[in-house]
């Protein structure tokens, strides 16, 4: 296995290569769940249902607090930044930052593979908002059953349950990791967006 140190160096330049802002290792026990997460997923998130990697598909506060137990060190990952395609009403937030997701979702695949061909086999990722690689979920296509869905996916290699989705709260734990995070008050402000990848 990588030493640990050389590991983050390599991360972080793979992170700023691809589009990400700053990438930083923290210790687990910051990583904060919260029953209150899920529930602004099932109550003010029209992406609700419609993916895969958002409830009810994603992982409860409860399990993700288990697996959290089994991990010591992990690194978050900023992203900033306004989307490419500005023409989308904010207010349908999914696809008014389609691009950012896809930057998202690339960067946190390729740290986790990095990790993991690095000895570091536990090694799982965290993106954020609903899942972009495909231009519509299975969910969204018709009747499915909630066994079975997850295998349809056409992307199982990529395709990771946000942060939020997982119920972490996202503004503590990130704040917690020394970030400075604020409420978005206007369309007009920058956009920060986190990517959690748990090492060992």
């Amino acid at each position: 296995m990588k030493e640990r140190n050389i590991l983050i160096s390599e991360l972080h330049s793979i992170a700023i290569n691809n589009g990400a802002n700053d990438l930083r290792p923290i210790s687990t026990d910051i990583i904060q769940t919260a029953t209150w997460v899920r529930f602004k997923c099932k109550y003010g998130c029209k992406a609700y249902g419609k993916h895969l990697s958002c409830p009810p598909y994603s992982p409860t506060p409860e399990e993700t607090g288990k697996l959290l137990n089994e991990y010591e060190h992990a690194v978050l990952v900023e992203f900033i930044g306004l989307p490419k395609e500005t023409s989308v009403d904010p207010r349908h937030i999914h696809h008014h930052l389609w691009d950012l997701i896809l930057i998202v979702q690339d960067v946190i695949f390729k740290l986790e593979q990095h990790a993991f061909l690095s000895g570091y086999y536990k090694v799982f990722g965290f993106g954020a908002y609903p899942c972009s690689l495909c231009e519509t979920c299975l969910p969204e296509e018709g009747d499915i059953d909630l066994n079975t869905v997850k295998r349809l996916c056409r992307h199982p290699d990529m395709m990771r349950p946000s942060m939020e989705a997982s119920g972490i709260d996202v503004y503590a734990t990130v704040r917690a990791g020394g970030f400075d995070l604020q409420v978005v008050t206007s369309f007009e402000q920058i956009i920060k967006t986190y990517g959690l990848v748990l090492l060992i």
